[in-house]
C-alpha cells in the first residue's frame, strides 16, 4: 500500500513510499531536498524493514535543526 507522509522541519516537504503487510518498505520517494542525498537514502533503504530503518535512522539531525530527512523518513515508516 502506498502511503504519503507529510514531513516538518525539513527541505523536503513529503515522502512517498510502499509499505507491504510485513513491514517492507519500497518505492521510497522525497518530493523537494537535497536530491541525490535523498535518492541515495531511498536506494539504501529499499526492501528494509520498517524497524530496520527507524532503528538505523532515527534522530538522525540537519544543522541546527531537531530532525532531518531521514529522521523523517524513520518517523514516516513507523507512522503506518
Amino acid at each position: 500500500m502506498t502511503h504519503t507522509y507529510k514531513t516538518q522541519n525539513t527541505c523536503s516537504t513529503q515522502i512517498t513510499f510502499d509499505k507491504d503487510e510485513n513491514g517492507i518498505i519500497t518505492n521510497v520517494v522525497f518530493t523537494n531536498g537535497c536530491n541525490g542525498n535523498l535518492k541515495a537514502i531511498a536506494k539504501l533503504v529499499n526492501g528494509k524493514s520498517a524497524e530496520e530503518i527507524n532503528a538505523l535512522l532515527a534522530g538522525n539531525t540537519c544543522g541546527r535543526r531537531p530532525t532531518s530527512c531521514a529522521d523523517q523518513l524513520a518517523k514516516a515508516v513507523m507512522s503506518v
